[in-house]
């Protein structure tokens, strides 16, 4: 009687695990892992794909790993490549790459390039051991499930549909205080803010700091839930945009380490050092227009190097607020006038202050009216495009669709050097009579 009855309820099991594969997942969603791959193994390979289809992710990764290896195989074939990758993600390495064995090779190698993903991406720093749960679930369910993964760090917990498409979150304080029956659809108190798994660190960071979250989910183009990232993973990549940040601004590669060696060095620097010298050939012939001029009043090429290094300097603190502020994303593009009038009259208060102080030490040095008034009038002039270029610059960049941290400090130190020196030497060409 007793075999009897087993056989009636496997029947009925898979029964409705062909007919009704979504019921059936719900069903079977706190089943042991075992068990639930013990049932699968009785349907073809279609059906427990369909099965597992609707299962939670993190709960249908583990089910596959937990199904023999010949069966795995056939359903992992059956579910979209996509998905299949997606599943594989979550696994440790080591069962990831006992199910990868049993595939064929052409299917292996497609999944492994499904499941990789740029260094600088979303899907690459995220954590792909997330445990998600049904709109339904209760709050009972996320307190029971969640005290076998004591080796997450848990901020929120995420909903999925049927799909595995990302639905809600909900906080997980907000699930443990909820009464044990209540249901985590009620719990959601507004859409959840996802990334794509193809997001580059840039606006990962972006999201991150303009939601202020405690969690990211990350999905794929289909709104599928991939992974999480969290709190560290995102202050991490915060810090190494900013060095990378650091290192393109003056040339460096951000592939560089302080112990690379020395001619990889070599062949990262070399193409700016490069660029940098033409641009400082550019700004010597400026000075070259000027010969006579500086033969006449020698004392003009005392001063030259202050007009160029007080430009350069303004330029440079303009460019660094700008670049904070467009890594930060406290301004966009469309601020670029804001952000100039702002620099062009700060670039012209300073210009008038420190010009003040370099006439009145240029009367003292020299003794001559018409230096202090040549210099004076230069520095505020200079001083007041090195902001304005400072500030457009990295904005014009970034309109472009260029990295404005590669280039912008070379472009700028031209465009000071260039101004400085045409503007110092121009004014005492016009004011020769004075000198």
């Amino acid at each position: 009687m007793a075999a009897s009855r087993t056989s009636v309820e496997q029947a009925l099991a898979q029964g409705l695990l062909r007919e009704h594969p979504g019921l059936a997942a719900a069903a079977i969603e706190s089943a042991r892992d075992d068990e639930t791959a013990a049932l699968l193994e009785t349907l073809s390979a279609d059906e427990a794909a369909e099965v597992v289809r609707r299962l939670t992710p993190d709960r249908a990764a583990r089910v596959i790993a937990a199904l023999e290896p010949e069966v795995g195989r056939r359903v992992l074939a059956s579910l979209h490549p996509s998905r299949a990758a997606a599943l594989l993600a979550r696994l440790d390495p080591d069962e990831r790459d006992r199910c990868l064995a049993a595939l064929d090779p052409g299917l292996a190698a497609e999944l492994r390039e499904l499941a990789s993903h740029r260094p600088d991406s979303a899907g690459a720093l995220m954590d792909p051991r997330i445990t998600s749960f049904r709109p339904d679930a209760r709050a009972r369910d996320v307190v029971r499930r969640l005290r076998r993964f004591r080796d997450r760090r848990i901020d929120d917990v995420f909903l999925v549909d049927e799909e595995g498409r990302l639905a809600g979150a909900v906080a997980l304080q907000d699930a443990v205080l909820a009464s044990p029956e209540e249901e985590l659809a009620a719990l959601v108190r507004s859409a959840p803010v996802s990334v794509r798994s193809t997001a580059p660190r840039e606006e990962v960071v972006e999201t991150f700091e303009s939601h202020r979250l405690r969690s990211l989910p990350v999905v794929d183009f289909e709104g599928r839930l991939l992974g999480v990232l969290r709190q560290r993973e995102l202050v991490r990549a915060s810090r190494e945009e900013a060095m990378a940040s650091a290192l393109t601004m003056v040339g460096a590669s951000e592939d560089e380490r302080a112990l690379s060696s020395p001619l990889f060095a070599i062949r990262k620097r070399q193409p700016w050092l490069q660029i940098n010298l033409l641009t400082a050939f550019l700004a010597a012939s400026v000075v070259g227009l000027f010969e006579e001029t500086i033969a006449r009043v020698t004392a003009l090429a005392v001063l030259l190097p202050v007009v160029a290094g007080q430009s350069g300097n303004t330029g440079a603190q303009a460019l660094a607020v700008t670049m904070r502020g467009l890594a930060l994303r406290e301004v966009r593009v469309r601020h670029w006038l804001r952000v100039s009038a702002k620099e062009l009259l700060a670039g012209a208060g300073n210009g008038v202050a420190i010009a003040a102080t370099t006439a009145g030490a240029v009367y003292l040095w020299s003794g001559s009216s018409g230096l202090a008034l040549v210099i004076g009038s230069s520095m505020v002039f200079s001083m007041t495009l090195a902001g304005l270029s400072g500030a457009l610059i990295p904005m014009l960049l970034t309109a472009l669709r260029q990295d404005p941290a590669q280039s912008s400090s070379i472009i700028l130190t031209t465009v000071t050097d260039v101004v400085g020196f045409f503007s110092f030497l121009g004014t005492a060409t016009l004011l020769a009579s004075m000198l």
